[in-house]
């Protein structure tokens, strides 16, 4: 079962690469890198003070 499931993950990755901008799942992960890039800012301004 391991065998498939490392093959699954590294398909997923390939899918990732090939597929970008085709689909409409990747709007909401593009909106949901913007939060995640000002979350790590605000984390950094916090680790600065």
């Amino acid at each position: 079962g391991n065998q498939r499931e490392l093959a699954r993950q590294k398909n997923a990755k390939k899918q990732n690469e090939t597929g970008k901008g085709k689909r409409n799942e990747d709007g909401l992960s593009a909106a949901a890198r913007k939060q995640d890039a000002e979350i790590m800012k605000q984390k950094q301004k916090k680790a600065d003070e």
